[in-house]
């Protein structure tokens, strides 16, 4: 990828190509792309089943980047299809064919402190001292359930530590708050922060394992009971067989590929269940994944049953938690029975295992016509520590020692135009 990006870069400067970026426009699909850049659709063709489902998650909120030559002819493209990985279109040497490829986004993480004494609410006291509305909104949901803000009074403070990526010279992405600590008189507390960006108030969460001590890939965290929050599982007697990951190394294919899910594995004909109410916004056939449903839960939510062998909802309809909406099958690209379970949170993937719960309906007259699948193992429990915790409370500690002010930013890195020379080449 760092090839990618210097070559790009040099070519741009060497052959007086221009390097042109904006966002991806709602609703234009990959063939729709091929057929403005004049790029012959039989380039499908050589796309791989497996790749031929990331087509279908081009982000419509991120940049993607293009060299065009002098006569405004594409010769490389750079499209995300997540926070980690993008697609590589470009024009094979000396012809006028094009390559596909599947690569990681190269960005560079940059670290910021920010100090906010409260006057009004964390908020907006953060979007004050910061001038950046999108690190507000995630201090504010890092305290979220950990704080009770209501009784911050004027004077106190709260400080953190956050970091933001940049790519090409622009700020990519959302800004992820690391740690943080609030200091109400004489009381001060340190706010873990996990990397959905939720909070805690000690160190380490739950991790649920079987009594005979195989580990289970499940973590729960403390949910909001508020509607739409309560998530169960889409299927019982749950068997992951595949984990949720934005970039993941391929053992086979030796090469970086996303797994925007979590796969479980499953007899056909295994009644899956809606993990929560909602609207069925798809039903149908969705390349790749096969007969797939898509549901719009509250709170921002979108839940997707991919491999299905057999529908029972109809888009518009509205179901509740447990409902069956479709049976465990292979259709699409997949090599036996299994449900593929995606889950997105205000348009970007994330891992459903951190919101599903373990049972999916308490007292549900819909199961009780399928006894054999509600049995549930007894689980245990054990704290394991949130990936780089301690580091950054000592980090967020040496700033305040320092007593560093808050990073202010101004209106120019909005508008990109950040030091290229500071992110041209670097990958994480």
């Amino acid at each position: 990828m760092r090839i990618v990006i210097v070559c790009l870069l040099w070519v741009s400067f060497a052959f007086a190509m221009k390097v042109n970026y904006q966002q991806w426009e709602k609703g234009r699909t990959f063939s729709d792309y091929l057929d403005e850049r004049n790029i012959s659709r039989s380039l499908l063709q050589s796309i791989s089943e497996e790749d031929k489902k990331f087509l279908l998650e081009i982000r419509t909120n991120y940049k993607y980047y293009e060299l065009l030559d002098d006569e405004g002819r594409l010769d490389q493209a750079l499209i995300p299809i997540s926070e980690e990985m993008q697609i590589h279109l470009f024009r094979k040497h000396h012809s006028d064919e094009y390559g596909f490829d599947i690569i990681p986004i190269a960005y560079k993480d940059h670290e910021y402190f920010g100090r906010v004494e409260i006057n009004s609410n964390p908020y907006t006291d953060a979007l004050k001292a910061t001038n950046y509305p999108k690190v507000a909104k995630r201090l504010a949901m890092a305290l979220d359930g950990v704080v009770n803000t209501k009784k911050l009074h004027k004077g106190d403070e709260v400080s953190f530590v956050y970091t933001q990526k940049t790519r090409l010279g622009e700020i990519y992405a959302m800004p992820k708050i690391k740690m943080a600590k609030v200091k109400m008189g004489k009381k001060e507390q340190y706010i873990y922060v996990d990397e959905d960006g939720y909070g805690y108030a000690e160190v380490g969460k739950k991790v649920a394992y079987t009594v005979t001590g195989e580990k289970k890939v499940v973590y729960t965290r403390r949910v909001k009971s508020g509607k739409g929050s309560r998530f169960g599982m889409p299927l019982r007697h749950a068997r992951i067989t595949s984990s949720f990951s934005y970039r993941r190394w391929h053992p086979i294919l030796h090469r970086y590929r996303p797994h925007h899910g979590t796969d479980f594995g499953a007899r056909r004909g295994t009644p899956l269940l809606a993990v929560n109410d909602g609207k069925v916004i798809f039903a149908g056939w969705m390349g790749g994944y096969g007969r797939v449903v898509k549901i719009r839960h509250a709170g921002g939510y979108v839940s997707l049953y991919a491999h299905q062998s057999r529908i029972r909802v109809k888009r518009g309809q509205r179901v509740k938690k447990g409902q069956i909406i479709g049976y465990v099958g292979s259709s699409g690209r997949s090599t036996g029975p299994h449900l593929h379970f995606g889950l997105m949170k205000n348009g970007r993937w994330i891992n459903p295992m951190r919101v599903l719960r373990k049972k999916s309906v308490s007292g549900s007259t819909v199961l009780k016509k399928f006894t054999k699948y509600e049995k549930v193992k007894t689980t245990k429990y054990k704290k394991v520590e949130i990936e780089g915790a301690e580091e950054n409370r000592k980090k967020l500690d040496a700033y305040l020692v320092n007593n560093l002010p808050s990073y202010i930013w101004n209106k120019e890195q909005f508008e990109g135009k950040m030091q290229d020379e500071e992110v041209i080449g670097n990958e994480k």
